[in-house]
C-alpha cells in the first residue's frame, strides 16, 4: 500500500478545513457533504483536537453480531497491511472489536458522528452503502493521515442495519478507492452469511422445541426468542398483549426466568429455556388458566412511548431529556404518520395545550395573550403555515422568547427565507423521529397498542409469524399512520377466528415490496456480469477478474441485482 503525507488532490480541501475551524470564509468547491458533516460536528460541540479522552461506552453483555462475526474478522485479519487495522461497530457505532494499529488507539471507542465527527463508518451507514473518507474531510485532527472504508451489515432476513465493518489505513496515494475495500466487502459478506446460517438454525431450533411442546390436545403453547413469536390455537386467548409483554421480557433475559405473570394475566406460565449448542435462544411457555379468571381492564401503553428499537429509544430519550428542560421550544420533525403530534402530547402530560392545526387553517388563529399565562401552544403541520403568520411568529418569538411552543414539522419542499428562519431559531431543540421502516422491529410491539380493544370474552388480535414477517417488510409510506388503519380495518372487518393470516392482509403488504427497477447503467452493468459469468461457465472468481473487480464485490452486485427489474 501506497502511504503519501500530503495528497495533492486533498491539498486544497485540507486549506479548507483550517479556514472551517478558524472561522474564516471557505473556498469554493468544498462538497456539500463533507461541509455538512463539519457543521454538524461543531454543532454537536466535538472538538477537533479530541481533547481528553472520548468516553468508552460498554458493548452489549450479549452481541449475536460480535458473537456471529469475531470468528470471520479472526480469520480476515490477517490479510491487513502494515499500519492498518480492521473495526467491527453495532448499529450505535460503538466499537465491538478492532485488530491492528487503530488510528487514535482507545480514544475512540465510540464512532458516531456526535463523539468523533464525519468518519467513513457514519456515512456507511447512514447511505447504507460502501464509504469511504479521507484524510481532511475527516473532522479529528488525528485522522488527517488516515483513509478508511466501509461497509454496512445488514439483518439478512430483515434488511435492519446492524453495524459495520472498517478497514483504516494511512492516507492512500491517490485517494480512492481505498485498497482495503474489497477485504471490508469480503468480511461483511461473511458476517452476513454467518448472521443467515444462525438465524435459520435458531428458527428451526425454536420450531422443534415448540413443536414437541404444543404435541397433544388443547396445549396452550408460546415460542419466543425476541424476533419470531409462535402460538398455539389453544394460547391465543390466554396470551394476552400484557402476557407477552411479560415472556418477552423473560426470553431475552438469559440469566433468570421468571415465571410469575401479574396477578391479573388470567394464566400462569411454565417456562423452558431453548439451547443450543450451549447457547440459550429462547423460550417456550406453557400457558394454564388460573382456576378463577376475574376480568380485568388492561392498562395499555401510549403508543407515543411504543418501541424498543434504538433509533425509537434515542428519539423518544432526547425529546424527553429536552422537554425536562426549563426552556420554552421544542421541534418535532419527521415523515408524516410517524407519531409526532402524540410525541408531543405525551411530552405536555396532563397539561392542556392550545392547538393550533396549519393543516386545518394555514392561519394560526392564536393571539401572544392567549399565551401569556404560561400556556403551551402545540403548532402541528407547521410546514403548511402562511406566510403572514411565519412572520408573526418570528416576530412572537422575538418580543416573547418565553413561550412555550412545540411544533410538528414534516419536510418537504424547501423553506422560504422567513420560514428557515422560524426553523433555524428551533433547531437546537429539535428531534427528529424515525421513519417506520428505519424501525421495523417495532412493528410487533406496536401491533397489541394500536388494535381496537377486543370484545369482553373475545381473543385479541394475534398474527401468524407469515403475516409479521410480511408487515415487517412492507416499507409503511404513511408509517405508523398506516400501519394503524389496517390494524383496525382487520379488526373490525374479519370473520374468521385465530391468528391474522398473512393472505388477509392488504395486497400490497401481502405481495411485498415492488421489486427495484434498475437504471440504464445498472442494466448495462448487469448484463455485463451475466455475459462474463456465461463466457466463463458460471466461474466467479474468473469472471470477477475479467470484469477487473473483486469476487465479494461481483457476490455483492449478484445479491443487490436479485429481484429486481
Amino acid at each position: 500500500m501506497t502511504v503519501v503525507e500530503h495528497s495533492p488532490a486533498l491539498a486544497p480541501l485540507r486549506q479548507a478545513r483550517e479556514r472551517f475551524l478558524t472561522g474564516r470564509p471557505l473556498p469554493d468547491g468544498v462538497p456539500d457533504e463533507v461541509l455538512a458533516a463539519w457543521r454538524r460536528a461543531r454543532f454537536f460541540g466535538v472538538r477537533h483536537d479530541l481533547d481528553g479522552p472520548v468516553q468508552d461506552p460498554e458493548p452489549p453483555v450479549e452481541s449475536a453480531l460480535l458473537e456471529a462475526a469475531r470468528p470471520v474478522l479472526e480469520r480476515v485479519a490477517p490479510a491487513l497491511g502494515g499500519h492498518s487495522a480492521l473495526l467491527l461497530t453495532d448499529e450505535r457505532l460503538r466499537v465491538l472489536w478492532t485488530a491492528g494499529e487503530v488510528p487514535g488507539g482507545d480514544r475512540c471507542r465510540d464512532l458516531s458522528e456526535r463523539e468523533v465527527g464525519h468518519n467513513s463508518a457514519t456515512l456507511a451507514l447512514r447511505t447504507r452503502r460502501r464509504a469511504e473518507v479521507h484524510g481532511p474531510e475527516h473532522f479529528l485532527d488525528l485522522w488527517q493521515d488516515v483513509s478508511a472504508v466501509s461497509v454496512p451489515l445488514f439483518a439478512p432476513e430483515t434488511g435492519q442495519a446492524l453495524g459495520t465493518v472498517t478497514v483504516a489505513s494511512g492516507l492512500c496515494a491517490g485517494c480512492g478507492p481505498h485498497p482495503g475495500a474489497a477485504l471490508a466487502e469480503a468480511a461483511a459478506v461473511s458476517v452476513e452469511a454467518e448472521l443467515l446460517a444462525r438465524s435459520r438454525t435458531a428458527e428451526r431450533v425454536l420450531l422443534d422445541a415448540y413443536t414437541r411442546a404444543a404435541h397433544g390436545p388443547g396445549r396452550a403453547v408460546v415460542a419466543l426468542d425476541g424476533r419470531n413469536r409462535l402460538i398455539s390455537e389453544a394460547a391465543v386467548r390466554l396470551a394476552t398483549p400484557q402476557v407477552l409483554a411479560a415472556l418477552e421480557r423473560a426470553s431475552t433475559n438469559r440469566e433468570s426466568y421468571d415465571t410469575t405473570l401479574p396477578d391479573n394475566a388470567g394464566c400462569t406460565a411454565a417456562i423452558t429455556p431453548v439451547r443450543h449448542e450451549g447457547h440459550v435462544l429462547g423460550i417456550v411457555a406453557v400457558l394454564e388458566a388460573r382456576a378463577v379468571e376475574v376480568p380485568r381492564p388492561v392498562a395499555r401503553p401510549a403508543l407515543a412511548l411504543a418501541g424498543g428499537s434504538v433509533p425509537w429509544r434515542h428519539a423518544v430519550a432526547r425529546a424527553v431529556e429536552l422537554a425536562r428542560v426549563p426552556e420554552p421550544l421544542l421541534l418535532l420533525t419527521g415523515e408524516r404518520g410517524t407519531g409526532k403530534t402524540a410525541l408531543a402530547r405525551e411530552l405536555l402530560g396532563e397539561t392542556v395545550p392550545l392547538v393550533a392545526d396549519a393543516a386545518e387553517s394555514p392561519e394560526l388563529g392564536v393571539k401572544y395573550s392567549e399565551l401569556a399565562d404560561g400556556r403551551p401552544l402545540l403548532l402541528r403541520h407547521a410546514e403548511r403555515l402562511a406566510q403572514p403568520d411565519v412572520a408573526a411568529l418570528n416576530s412572537v418569538l422575538e418580543e416573547h422568547p418565553d413561550v412555550r411552543l412545540l411544533v410538528t414539522y414534516t419536510p418537504g419542499t424547501p423553506p422560504g427565507p422567513c420560514f428557515q428562519r422560524l426553523l433555524d431559531t428551533l433547531a437546537a431543540r429539535s428531534v427528529a423521529l424515525p421513519a417506520l421502516r428505519e424501525r421495523r422491529e417495532d412493528v410487533r410491539e406496536l401491533l397489541p397498542v394500536l388494535a381496537p380493544r377486543p370484545a369482553p370474552g373475545q381473543p385479541p388480535l394475534s398474527w401468524t409469524l407469515d403475516a409479521l414477517r410480511a408487515l415487517e417488510e412492507h416499507p409503511w409510506p404513511g408509517n405508523v399512520t398506516e400501519l394503524a388503519h389496517v390494524v383496525r380495518t382487520l379488526a373490525e372487518h374479519r370473520r374468521v377466528t385465530g391468528p391474522v393470516r398473512r393472505a388477509e392482509l392488504p395486497d400490497p403488504v401481502r405481495e411485498g415490496p415492488a421489486a427495484r427497477r434498475l437504471s440504464p447503467m445498472e442494466h448495462a452493468e448487469r448484463a455485463a456480469i451475466l455475459g462474463a459469468l456465461r463466457r466463463h461457465g458460471g466461474n466467479k472468481a474468473r469472471a470477477a477478474a475479467a470484469l477487473g473487480i473483486g469476487r465479494a464485490t461481483l457476490y455483492r452486485k449478484l445479491r443487490g441485482y436479485q429481484g429486481v427489474s
